[in-house]
């Protein structure tokens, strides 16, 4: 794997200094960088224990330069790390997670919401085509009169406190805490009767391609 980011057998790729060799350049700069001021050493130290100026550690440090798998193996070594360990993470892929805090996620109002009824949009899908919705939805007030609901896709449910019954179409279901319901999206649903309240449940919109 490594091979494949450098040059055979002597050097980073100079040609590729602007692209993909310059990234890794940069990559084991920071690495070595990071790995020194863990150990407490300064440059004038590690240069000297891997054989070479402070000039060219620091340029090294801070992706400036191409280097020699020589030098850099005498580097990790200074260092008390093996070239692999160096390499570790270079092909790792970017993460891109998105992280909704305890009561941020965006409150929404759907057909049918009225006081008392919280629908909280729990992450917002940022591509091209919405992929999923997963809502965190609370209702306490038991005499209420429900709207129904149809959407493409596929809806799971999951309750997480409270008892309620929920229709699908001609079928209802007596759901509580720990309970699980699955169910076409373009099938007419929604609650029906809340016997425990307050209901809170999670509701998991999937989108995707139409039944063949």
């Amino acid at each position: 794997m490594v091979n494949k980011r450098l040059a055979p057998p002597a050097a980073v790729n100079e040609e590729a200094a602007g692209g993909d060799g310059l990234a890794i350049a940069r990559y084991l700069g920071a690495e070595l960088r990071e790995k020194r001021l863990a150990h407490g050493l300064t440059i004038a130290e590690v240069s000297k224990l891997a054989g070479i100026s402070r000039g060219m550690l620091s340029k090294i440090e801070n992706g400036q330069c191409a280097t020699s798998l020589d030098t850099l193996h005498r580097l990790a070594r200074a260092l008390g790390l093996s070239l692999s360990a160096l390499f570790r993470d270079v092909d790792m892929i970017e993460g891109n997670a998105q992280l909704v805090r305890a009561g941020e996620g965006m409150e929404v109002v759907r057909r049918g919401t009225r006081s008392g009824h919280t629908y909280r949009l729990l992450a917002y899908d940022q591509g091209p085509e919405k992929l999923f919705e997963p809502f965190l939805i609370s209702l306490d007030d038991a005499s209420e009169v429900f709207p129904t609901f149809q959407h493409p896709g596929t809806e799971l449910i999951y309750m997480l406190q409270g008892r309620m019954t929920y229709r699908h179409g001609n079928e209802t279901y007596e759901i509580g805490p720990g309970d699980t319901l699955t169910f076409r999206g373009d099938v007419p649903h929604g609650p029906e009767v809340l016997s425990d309240t307050p209901t809170l449940f999670l509701a998991i919109i999937i989108y995707g391609r139409g039944r063949e």
